[in-house]
């Protein structure tokens, strides 16, 4: 019989003989799919997704937070990540975060040096340091976001995500007001509207922000912070990529709810801004504020769709991080740029441009708005000659007003 089995050739060349069993033993990770009908048959099927070998015949799921090792006999836990300092999505942030809140101190230093000079005056004193709070708070918040999630943490981000913005804007919607309610007044009478004092000022911005910080305490009662792991954010098909991703419990919808209120102060404030938009440059902050407004807008208007946008991607967290924490960054530059680079400027480089500007009667401010406003009337159905030439004409022509005089480019701000 063995010379038989010698003299044997197979097709295949191949002179090894074959194996007199029904299937071959499987593998480590693959689970025993009998046969119907003949028990002594299988066939060896692999253990896919999150499941594991748990016995010689069943593949079982492994738990939410955790995925099969790599031979698929037992599972172990999921890595949990969080974004980290030395990460490019964390870096460009806080370089702008540094360098916004250097400039924002220098500014605060140099308002403080120089305090009683007539340009810090003239841009008020009282909410220039409450605008310039805001900016720095819009600064700062780059830092717990990025923080790793803790209780402390998580704290922070709450308070101070839409604090920095709320200050900004009570600020800016205050003074815009002002100037829409002292204008909109002098049409009427010669005498000036109520609360437009530096004291009523601060407790109009004040009561503004205090309805951020009752949302927030409010918030605080009702859901005390924690973190939490995400496994679910990055579960990917391949279980040996998934990771848990650490974070603290604000979802998207709190998200909205924390800037909302900021966002609409925001809106108000440039409405304000385009019903000013024709107030004589010389007379307050009104067109720099506006141009503010305007390129805010268009910073949030582009981070709307970049956040929620992201919400598939497995780079969620880093994208929405940078995105929010840059757009915070940004929109506070626009402000500190816009609004007190110039300021600075003069009062460091053009000390002799930092004198007081000759005070007007409130009559006369109102009058010069009003004929600002007829000149742009005017202006398309005459020549820019004729009209500029009748107005001015008409403001030589006015007597001296008794009315008791005011600096108003001391206090407007």
């Amino acid at each position: 019989n063995f010379v038989l089995m010698e003299a044997l050739q197979w097709t295949t060349g191949d002179t090894s003989l074959p194996l007199s069993v029904c299937s071959l033993p499987c593998r480590t990770g693959e689970r025993k799919k009998v046969v119907k009908g003949v028990p002594c048959c299988w066939h060896c099927e692999r253990c896919e997704g999150y499941h594991f070998q748990a016995s010689e015949f069943t593949c079982e799921l492994c738990s939410y937070e955790k995925r099969p090792n790599q031979n698929r006999t037992s599972c172990q836990p999921i890595p949990i990540i969080k974004l980290e300092w030395h990460s490019p999505w964390a870096l460009v942030p806080v370089f702008i975060s540094v360098l916004g809140i250097i400039a924002t101190t220098f500014v605060i230093v140099t308002f403080v040096r120089y305090n009683d000079t007539p340009i810090v005056r003239a841009s008020g004193r009282e909410m220039s340091y409450v605008l310039l709070t805001g900016i720095f708070l819009c600064y700062i918040i780059t830092f717990p976001m990025i923080a790793a999630p803790d209780v402390v943490v998580c704290s922070f981000r709450r308070i101070f995500l839409g604090l920095g913005m709320c200050f900004s804007y009570a600020a800016l919607l205050t003074k815009t007001n002002r100037i829409h309610r002292i204008f909109e007044q002098g049409k009427k009478a010669v005498t000036a509207p109520r609360f437009i004092s530096p004291a009523s000022q601060l407790v109009i911005t004040f009561s503004l922000i205090s309805v951020q910080l009752l949302g927030v305490f409010v918030w605080f009662a009702a859901d005390p912070p924690h973190t939490f792991v995400d496994y679910g954010e990055q579960r990917t098909q391949d279980p040996l990529n998934a990771r848990g991703v650490l974070k603290c419990d604000i979802s998207d919808l709190s998200l909205i709810c924390s800037l909302g209120y900021s966002i609409l102060l925001m809106v108000t404030c440039t409405v304000y801004a385009i019903k000013t938009r024709s107030v004589p440059e010389t007379f307050n902050e009104a067109k720099p504020i506006g141009f503010t407004m305007y390129t805010t807008c268009i910073i949030w208007l582009a981070f709307i769709p970049i956040f929620f946008g992201t919400a598939q991607s497995a780079e969620r967290m880093y994208i929405q991080t940078a995105t929010l924490t840059v757009s915070l960054s940004l929109s506070a530059s626009v402000s500190l740029g816009m609004l007190y680079m110039p300021k600075v400027y003069i009062i460091i480089f053009h000390p002799e441009q930092n004198v007081p500007k000759r005070k007007r009667s409130f009559k006369a401010i109102v009058t010069a708005a009003t004929m600002t406003s007829k000149l742009s009337q005017l202006a398309a159905e005459r020549p820019n000659g004729e009209v500029k030439t009748e107005l001015c004409e008409g403001v030589e022509a006015m007597p001296p007003t008794k009315t008791t005089y005011v600096s108003y480019t001391n206090h407007a701000m």
